[in-house]
């Protein structure tokens, strides 16, 4: 084994800056091997360590290029950063880390070769295997780049320890990758139930595949969807867990959740293999280059938990190109509350600009490990069968509610006095002056009272559910008055004269011709 240290001080060293299509990015000096694939004996190692800092300010992403010679079988990074104390309210370190191969750093390129964020301090590759959150495939000779993303610096800096390590040898054959079916057992047209925010620990989630599963099939759940930090990696190892099981099929629906420093969006059952770029802010007006990639590969586009108050994770990048949204996230709390009234005026907005286009809402529990519970809360869907197809259409259509539980189930309609019906997401054509009956049917939500909303607020609360967790209340307006109505069932409320914790809430019923 070669041991060779570079230094750089306390500044940055070699370096170069360039400018990408989106932000600034910062590449360092190159790490260059002695050993060429002629020389290199198999099994054998050659190891360089980088040491550097990286000042308060430094660009989102910074590249250390790496001349790979021919002949590697495997690539291996750990790294280190020192977390200095810093005074109450400001911003430590934490310094994210990923790969790209011999084709390059370019934004939506094919160089992309994996990220862990902060969840791992060392990863590896070879053509058979990588890492969680790498992807596995020939070492080739070239250029490779160590993406560095200094997600927050204290004000002395980010000083960092980056360890190369090169195996030489004839490489393991390739594996060639296996995907989950893109349809499971259903049962026709009917609801059901689906949580497609979820982390493994193919990104920072702590949780196998086969973990993940397991507690989504006891949550009650028909589908999930793959969606981890800014890799795909996880898509070719699902496939043994959808499909034919004793606690029942599952479909599993690919993507990614694309975490931009301006907010995050989930891809939404895309191609297999799909990989969205995440290196760009607002600011650099990416954002439809890469939803529209999204929607190409055949995935959703849902800005998640918008109003979240973790650094980075409030989403700055609007509405235009979106689905669906993520009202809720989680166990529900006062950003929910937030997103879901956003959510409400974007459906004003709607009404008032008369477009037939609105977005519907969703809700996922955003698990990553225990003791986060999986399909907490999670969305039920209207759809023709139990496929990625079916399911998304339902989505995007908004024929779905979200429920706390697979404990709760509501029923949501609206009729006029000809007959007429309509249910979640659809519209009744009614005259403006025409009786209209809203009713909700609710199980499982005892002690819970149901609210009516419309354009113009909560218009009607209902008594408490009894200890039988079945009620039901009913409505009656009129398309001049209401352009539409939509469904809460409320648990009581914890602070007197704010609204209580959700239990359920549907998207709209639209009223009116047009």
């Amino acid at each position: 084994m070669c041991d060779d240290h570079h230094g750089d001080g306390t500044g940055l060293g070699r370096r170069a800056l360039f400018v990408t299509s989106a932000a600034a990015a910062l590449t360092l000096g190159s790490v260059t091997f002695g050993t060429s694939g002629a020389e290199a004996v198999d099994g054998g190692q050659e190891t360089k360590t980088i040491r550097g800092t990286l000042p308060a300010g430094s660009p989102d992403f910074v590249y250390l290029p790496v001349e790979v010679p021919g002949g590697v079988r495997e690539l291996k990074v750990s790294y280190t950063y020192e977390r200095p104390p810093v005074p109450a309210g400001t911003a430590g370190n934490a310094l994210d880390i990923g790969v790209f191969d011999e084709r390059g750093t370019d934004l939506g390129g094919k160089g992309f070769r994996g990220w862990s964020g902060g969840a791992r301090t060392e990863f590896f590759i070879r053509v058979d295997e990588a890492t969680p959150g790498y992807i596995p495939g020939p070492v080739r000779p070239g250029t490779w780049h160590i993406a560095l993303g200094p997600y927050t610096v204290a004000p002395e800096g980010l000083p960092y320890e980056i360890t190369i390590t090169l195996t030489y040898g004839r490489p393991a054959t390739q594996v060639k990758p296996v995907y989950p079916p893109e349809r499971a057992k259903g049962r026709g047209r009917a609801w059901y139930r689906g949580d497609c925010h979820l982390h493994s620990w193919y990104s920072d989630g702590r949780r196998t595949l086969a973990e993940l599963a397991a507690l989504a099939r006891a949550a009650g759940l028909d589908f999930i969807n793959s969606s981890e930090h800014n890799t795909h990696s996880a898509h070719a190892h699902w496939a043994e867990h959808a499909g034919p099981h004793p606690d029942g099929e599952l479909l599993i629906l690919l993507g990614e959740e694309v975490t931009t420093r301006n907010g995050h969006v989930l891809a939404l059952g895309a191609d297999p293999g799909t990989f969205i770029d995440w290196r760009y802010r607002a600011r650099d007006n990416r954002f439809g280059k890469y939803a529209r990639q999204i929607r190409r590969a055949g995935g959703l586009v849902v800005p998640a938990h918008p109003h979240a108050t973790c650094i980075g994770c409030n989403w700055k990048f609007g509405f235009g190109e979106a689905d669906a949204v993520e009202v809720w996230n989680g166990a529900y709390s006062p950003e929910d509350e937030v997103a879901l009234a956003d959510w409400d005026g974007m459906l004003v907005a709607a009404v008032r600009e008369g477009r037939q286009d609105w977005i519907p809402a969703m809700g996922n529990s955003d698990a990553h490990r225990d003791p986060d519970p999986v399909g907490r809360p999670q969305t039920v869907v209207l759809a023709d069968d139990l496929t990625r197809e079916a399911i998304q259409e339902g989505l995007r259509a908004g024929r779905s509610y979200v429920a706390e539980s697979k404990d709760i189930s509501v029923t949501f309609t609206a009729s006029g006095a000809r007959g007429e019906h309509a249910g979640i997401g659809e519209r009744l054509k009614v005259d403006p002056d025409t009786p209209v009956t809203v009713r909700l049917e609710a199980t499982g939500s005892a002690g819970c009272a149901i609210r009516f909303v419309t354009d113009q607020g909560v218009l009607f609360t209902s008594a408490e559910i009894p200890a039988s967790g079945a009620g039901s209340a009913q409505w009656r307006t009129t398309a001049s008055y209401a352009a539409y109505v939509r469904a809460e069932v409320r648990r009581p409320p914890v602070i007197p004269g704010f609204p209580g914790p959700m239990a359920a809430f549907t998207n709209p019923i639209f009223l009116g011709r047009r």
